[in-house]
């Protein structure tokens, strides 16, 4: 198997490339495909492109999807998408599994979940096939594109190198699932090698932590003298998600996959 890789230059798709040198790097304005498999990483970082233009998250995450869809009207390929798991939104209750009902709120989730949706309608009519991956929080090393709203430990781990102050919402006791980016990479590619066709999979690690426990480690890793100021809770106009949230990856773990990165290991590749 050869993937056509569109998105090889961010953090996921250049470790990818790393790991995996014999698939295909498609040019950045290039639409193409040079294979039948496909590996779609386009997509934007997070929210905050909101504050400065609305349309930011439309072009990069519909439009140039779109304008790739043209070129695969062909039942001979199959669209590897990559998602996020912020697509459920507020859900009922977690963890979240492929059939749980979405609910995203914020611009770059809805984008994703309406590409999601975009690729299933354009291959029940053009007859391609697709998979659709959703991301947990993925970290690691080298990750240059952060904002506050995505990827925001790592952030936190970079103030905490320059020994300023934390700022906490609701005492850090919101719980997450990481992963560590050669983790997912080993996930994305056993999912494109051995998934099932049309369908969609939940891509964690199965281990979840405290935002708080995760800091306080990486503050001692770096024996940071950051200080940690809580606030009030408050919700943020850009994003409706739960306090707690993890996902069920089942799916993913019946195709054999284990991951060989704890949450420790992660803590200490960014402080590194």
């Amino acid at each position: 198997m050869e993937l056509s890789i569109y998105g090889s230059t961010g953090f996921i798709g250049s470790t990818f490339i790393k790991m995996y040198p014999y698939h295909n790097r498609i040019k950045r304005d290039d639409r193409k495909p040079l294979n039948k498999d496909i590996l779609y990483l386009i997509s934007n970082v997070g929210n905050y492109n909101l504050d400065i233009d609305a349309s930011i998250d439309i072009k990069t995450n519909l439009l140039i999807l779109c304008e790739v869809l043209n070129y695969c009207k062909n039942e001979e390929i199959i669209f590897n998408f990559i998602s996020s798991s912020l697509v459920y939104g507020s859900l009922c209750s977690i963890p979240a599994m492929e059939t749980s009902t979405c609910n995203p709120k914020c611009f770059y989730s809805i984008t994703k979940k309406c590409a999601e949706d975009l690729i299933i309608s354009f291959s029940e009519t053009y007859g391609i096939k697709y998979r659709i991956i959703r991301l947990c929080s993925v970290l690691g090393k080298g990750n240059k594109k952060l904002s506050n709203r995505k990827n925001s430990l790592t952030r936190i781990i970079n103030k905490l190198k320059t020994n300023k102050n934390i700022e906490l919402n609701d005492k850090g006791d919101q719980i997450r699932e990481i992963i560590h980016v050669k983790d997912a990479c080993r996930a994305i590619e056993l999912i494109c090698k051995k998934g099932s066709l049309n369908q969609i999979y939940n891509l964690g690690s199965g281990e979840i932590i405290k935002i708080e426990s995760f800091i306080n480690h990486a503050k001692e890793k770096l024996q940071s003298k950051s200080k940690i100021i809580y606030l009030n809770t408050h919700k943020s106009k850009l994003e409706n998600q739960q306090n707690h949230f993890w996902m069920d990856s089942k799916r993913l773990n019946d195709l054999g996959f284990k991951k060989q990165f704890c949450y420790e290991d992660i803590i200490n590749d960014i402080c590194n």
